[in-house]
């Protein structure tokens, strides 16, 4: 998966610059990105504060975690059995 340029908390000010009253274009300019790359945080990070962001990238990768433990114990009970 491809990593942001920009950092959660980077990305929260750029939605607080447009939530300010810049308009949309204008910060995107400012910054370098698309207005749909603008848009896409917005729906993930808008409304949050920066520490709303850290705990949802926290868990985020505890699911992640939790994922690759089923998988692999899934794995591990279709190889025990024999068919």
């Amino acid at each position: 998966m491809k990593r942001s340029r920009f950092t959660e908390e980077q990305v929260i000010a750029i939605l607080k610059e447009q939530e300010a009253g810049m308009k949309t274009a204008d910060v995107c300019r400012k910054h370098g990105v698309s207005e749909a790359t603008f848009y896409k945080y917005k729906a993930k990070f808008g409304g949050m504060d920066v520490s709303d962001a850290r705990k949802l990238k926290a868990l985020e990768e505890e699911n992640a975690k939790l994922k690759k433990l089923l998988d692999n114990a899934i794995l591990k009970d279709i190889a025990a059995k024999k068919w």
